[in-house]
């Protein structure tokens, strides 16, 4: 009598279903031990005993972005919650966009993205793994140094949303493919993940952690970490030509490409801000529409202008007017400013990150 052939590890229905059981409780405990851990420091910060009384207590303090009716009024508990609830919310909206993306369009028909998610169908592909097992594996070493680089808080949210993006990933099926249009494929499929990634960051985590690592390599070996992520996804890429043809490598950066580009968009949004410098006769009154018509805080350069062809020693002295907008109000401001100057000149700067002085006043509710 011929013995059964035993299934490897990975394909086992019983220890895969038994593997999920146990991340998702691993997820239950992580975020219990997370909120608490966040509770007593956020206690200790703020000068409280660890009575509930507190909770009562004028928060006094304001939420950038929130889903839920808040202010610097509500209570510490109201702030507790909102803040939850909108990390939560993000989070797992995140999660299903992305499992929608890779279960409904890109995984059936053979397509990546780049990152960690495309090693992950790879090794689906090639070697016939279970996708939310390789998810979950090659994660760990870029949330490791996610904690070591970034903090422990990071680590833990991005621990969250990878363990539940692959117990969803194991119990989301499609019967098949949303659609098998290799260009619906490649810019739904990658706006849908691209999506997905943009809500986890934005929630203060990651699905897919290669630029952590890129980062760590950075600063180690010197390259720019545009460089490294270039290099690897072109390894992916590669593999994938070989694999399953050139088409679907070709479609497959399209894909890569849409979703970093939605993913990008996601994350710094209508807030994106933009440098925009003013030079004008009139420059009284150009810093009298941006500060009291926009509501926005300037800085003032001492400089001249004039110094045209045929026009060299005409020149006068002036101030020149720079402030931070985001890409929503500068068509408004260039409008004003043109009506009040119409021979004002005007360049753009994109701005790579603003901290600190006053960019915007505070939402009221």
């Amino acid at each position: 009598m011929q013995t059964p052939k035993r299934l490897p590890v990975w394909r086992d229905e019983r220890i895969l279903s038994w593997s999920v059981q146990v991340l998702f409780l691993a997820l239950v405990i992580a975020l219990f031990a997370f909120l608490t851990r966040n509770l007593l420091l956020n206690l200790r910060q703020q000068g409280l005993g660890l009575g509930f009384g507190f909770l009562r207590i004028t928060a006094g303090f304001d939420i950038g972005e929130h889903f839920f009716p808040y202010d610097r009024s509500h209570s510490f508990l109201d702030a507790f919650i909102v803040g939850l609830l909108n990390t939560a919310v993000v989070g797992f909206l995140g999660v299903i966009l992305a499992v929608i993306a890779l279960k409904g369009f890109m995984i059936p028909n053979h397509f990546l993205d780049g990152g960690v998610t495309g090693l992950s169908i790879l090794a689906h592909e090639i070697f016939h793994v279970n996708i939310s097992l390789v998810l979950v594996i090659l994660n760990i070493p870029f949330i490791y140094i996610g904690y070591k680089k970034i903090g422990k808080t990071f680590a833990v949210q991005s621990t969250l949303a990878i363990i539940l993006l692959s117990v969803l990933m194991y119990f989301i099926h499609f019967d098949e493919a949303i659609t098998n249009d290799k260009i619906l494929i490649a810019i739904f499929g990658g706006f849908l993940i691209g999506l997905g990634i943009g809500f986890v960051i934005k929630s203060g985590g990651v699905i897919d952690g290669l630029e952590v690592i890129a980062d760590y390599t950075n600063k180690k070996y010197g390259f720019t970490t545009s460089e490294i992520i270039l290099f690897i996804n072109t390894l992916i890429f590669l593999t994938a030509a070989f694999y399953f043809g050139p088409e679907a490598a070709m479609y497959s950066i399209l894909t890569y490409f849409t979703a970093t580009k939605t993913a990008d968009y996601v994350v710094d949004g209508f807030e994106e801000y933009t440098a925009l410098t003013v030079i004008s006769k009139d420059y009284e009154l150009v810093k009298s529409i941006i500060v009291n018509d926009f509501n926005k805080a300037i800085s003032v350069y001492k400089g001249e202008r004039g110094y045209l062809p045929g026009a060299f020693d005409t020149k006068s002295d002036c101030d020149i007017v720079m402030t931070i907008v985001t890409r929503l109000e500068i068509h408004r401001m260039k409008e004003a400013i043109s009506e009040a100057d119409p021979t004002a000149f005007f360049y753009v700067q994109s701005i790579k990150e603003v901290t600190g002085g006053i960019i915007k006043k505070s939402r009221k509710h």
